[in-house]
């Protein structure tokens, strides 16, 4: 299994229950939002790849109805984080899945019965998006590419993937501080690091998944829009 967000990324747990907070979430949250209300499909389920903290999660979902919204991580710790703070939620943010992106077959893709109790019913709301924030330069690449995969599997033709972080463009980083950033990570796993937003196109290209647009967001990030081609 690959750890597609690792711990030491997410804040310590509050001394009253099990909700993380991580600060750029604060940051980063309404920009986020106002892209995926122009590009995410109408309706549906969003999966949610690496909820982290589940600060995102149980911001986007009421501000997103009637779309569901499906939060998964790999981290034991990271979805009893997602869970606490569901439980002031609104009624379309899921339980977490337990979804290790690399893998070859991802939980939503196994047919439904009770023991998959957090999952929406899928026949009633399809999944029509898939939504990934800072997971790619905090993984192996295989998660990239097992991402990719899954989403050439799971998204119907139109169905959005959206992917946001920093990204190096003409194999240069657009900033110092994302320079800065990538040697971090890399001092910290030689697997994780800023990636070439050409090979991330390439890769999502190979699955089937049409590059749409990116957009410059706070910090020197990026909004990374691909549809699935018919």
């Amino acid at each position: 299994m690959i750890l597609t967000r690792p711990i030491s990324f997410l804040s310590m747990f509050t001394s009253s229950d099990a909700r993380r907070y991580a600060p750029a979430t604060d940051r980063n949250r309404e920009p986020i939002l106002a892209v995926l209300q122009q590009v995410l499909p109408p309706s549906g389920t969003v999966l949610e790849i690496s909820s982290g903290t589940g600060e995102h999660a149980v911001y986007f979902a009421p501000r997103l109805a009637p779309r569901q919204w499906l939060p998964s991580d790999l981290s034991p710790e990271a979805r009893h984080s997602i869970a606490a703070w569901r439980e002031a939620a609104a009624d379309n943010l899921h339980l977490p899945l337990e979804l290790d992106a690399a893998a070859p077959i991802w939980p939503v893709e196994l047919p439904q019965s009770a023991d998959l109790s957090p999952l929406p019913d899928l026949q009633r709301h399809p999944i029509t998006a898939l939504v990934n924030i800072n997971m790619i330069h905090i993984s192996p690449w295989s998660a990239c590419l097992g991402l990719m995969a899954g989403a050439g599997r799971i998204l119907p033709q139109d169905g959005v993937l959206y992917l946001y972080g920093p990204y190096k463009q003409g194999g240069q980083h657009t900033a110092p501080s994302n320079a800065a950033f990538d040697a971090s990570l890399q001092a910290q796993n030689p697997q994780w690091g800023v990636r070439d937003l050409e090979t991330v196109v390439a890769a999502a290209e190979a699955e089937g998944l049409t590059f749409v647009e990116t957009v410059a967001m706070p910090a020197n990030n990026l909004s990374v829009v691909f549809r699935a081609s018919p």
